[in-house]
């Protein structure tokens, strides 16, 4: 089977449900060849399920389908980031934080803000450089309850997100979120894979702007977020 995933072919062969039913909405039906081949094995699954028994095989499939692929991104300027992504107004933006922190909270906090805002990827939103600007995509490694969206959106800024009394955000420089990034992402073991990976990480915290918000669950917080990340 072949996808269409981050403007990237994709070739890979579900085995288990929950990946093939995830990656309907990617199915690529075209000529070219794809550009990155996940070459994982049933019996891989079935290893990496003896490993970790919380886990069926449907969703070591899912799990570790989805590691390769962000592995192989960086050969194509391009990561993961663990983050809830939002989009609205043709732009999308990207809060990170830790397991149980609250960002899925918060992005739903902007669809009833604001009606058109759309979950682009809850949990594992790619990032690449394009032209020269950066986008998120939604995948079909897209958290315990699959929202997300075949689409590309420029990205407006990337937040890393924490609990607060009251609502507040400041714009902060790539090196003061590095080690939050790098806490968030998968990050490859191969070391002129890691090259490109830290290549790509340091353009995307130069030129894509980042921010620290620290929030509570009212609709103020999201006012107070857009205000500062949208772009005029």
């Amino acid at each position: 089977m072949k996808l269409k995933v981050a403007d990237l072919i994709v070739e890979v062969t579900p085995k288990y449900e929950l990946l093939k039913t995830r990656s309907v909405p990617y199915i690529y039906n075209g000529e070219k060849e794809p550009d990155i081949v996940i070459p994982l094995s049933e019996q891989f699954f079935i290893d990496r399920q003896k490993e970790n028994p919380h886990l069926s095989l449907d969703e070591c499939e899912y799990i570790f389908t989805g590691s390769c692929f962000y592995t192989e991104i960086v050969k194509f300027d391009g990561v993961m980031l663990h983050a809830s992504a939002v989009q609205y107004e043709n732009f999308a933006y990207l809060f990170s934080a830790d397991s149980g922190t609250g960002k899925s909270t918060h992005t739903h906090l902007w669809l009833k803000k604001f009606p058109g805002a759309e979950i682009l990827n809850d949990d594992k939103p790619a990032i690449r450089c394009i032209d020269g600007k950066y986008y998120a995509f939604g995948t079909p490694w897209s958290g315990k309850y699959d929202e997300s969206v075949n689409t590309m959106t420029e990205i407006a800024g990337i937040t890393f997100l924490s609990r607060g009394e009251a609502n507040e955000i400041t714009r902060v420089t790539g090196e003061d979120v590095m080690i939050d990034f790098l806490n968030q992402t998968v990050r490859p073991g191969k070391k002129d894979y890691m090259i490109s990976f830290m290549e790509t990480l340091d353009k995307i915290l130069s030129d894509v702007p980042v921010f620290r918000l620290k929030c509570n669950i009212s609709p103020e917080a999201v006012e107070t977020s857009y205000n500062a990340m949208k772009r005029s």
